[in-house]
């Protein structure tokens, strides 16, 4: 991960539930008991994501449902909000259905968690304005992809990624903004040539033709030339 990393690298796996790292490398270290615990209680846990440094979101109710010593990790799924019976042994029966269900909300509450930390990074790296037109008002600011989720190199990574306002961020994603890989913003031909108020001239037209105001000053953490090649060709195209 780029930037700072988050406080802990826990990964999806491949059947859809969470790895947690055990706490050290000794499975029987106490917190690691409890949770082992836990896992035999079918207790319901909070779960601390890590978003950046300092901040969290928490998830609830998450349950251990895997123990891996080896590897040393835990499975954890996230559930939605439900009516248990604790402190008893005997495992739920549930469907196929059942199953898929809440691998799907494990797998759909991890993406969103993501896409929190992607923007939080994003807006961090462009110190919470917008590339474009520096608008400061963080509940207005948006983390933009270059190559989106679906794309083979589309992952959350802060070269990936550009603050954006709302505005700029519908016009970048819709190909009515372009940005160019030496980062200068161009706007669709025919919207230059449209007229349709203040708006349009002073939120789109005005920007065309000149380079981002702001940009992190990491340069590991700037749009990647490469990615902004790919995505202006579909904006070249679209006009």
């Amino acid at each position: 991960m780029e930037g700072k990393a988050r406080p802990y690298a826990d990964e999806m796996g491949p059947d859809g539930l969470m790895r947690y790292k055990y706490r050290g490398k000794d499975p029987m270290h106490r917190d690691n008991v409890g949770l082992r615990l836990a896992m035999r209680k079918h207790v319901p846990l909070v779960y601390f994501y890590g978003l950046v440094p300092g901040r969290y979101a928490a998830v609830w109710p998450v349950y251990i449902v895997g123990d891996d010593p080896i590897a040393l990790t835990f499975s954890v799924e996230i559930r939605e909000k439900q009516s248990l019976i604790l402190g008893s042994d005997e495992v739920p029966s549930e469907s196929i259905a059942e199953s898929a269900t809440r691998s799907y909300v494990t797998v759909s509450t991890q993406r969103r968690l993501h896409q929190q930390s992607f923007r939080m990074r994003v807006l961090e790296a462009y110190h919470q304005c917008c590339a474009v037109c520096r608008l400061r008002h963080a509940e207005l600011l948006e983390a933009a992809h270059i190559l989106p989720d679906g794309h083979p190199k589309g992952e959350p990574w802060v070269s990936n990624g550009i603050s954006l306002c709302k505005l700029h961020h519908a016009a970048f994603d819709a190909q009515i903004l372009g940005i160019r890989p030496d980062l200068v913003v161009e706007i669709r031909r025919d919207i230059l040539e449209e007229s349709d108020g203040p708006l349009l001239i002073h939120g789109l037209k005005e920007w065309h033709n000149k380079k981002l105001i702001v940009i992190p000053h990491s340069t590991r953490l700037r749009p990647r030339v490469d990615f902004l090649e790919e995505r202006f060709e579909l904006f070249r195209k679209a006009g």
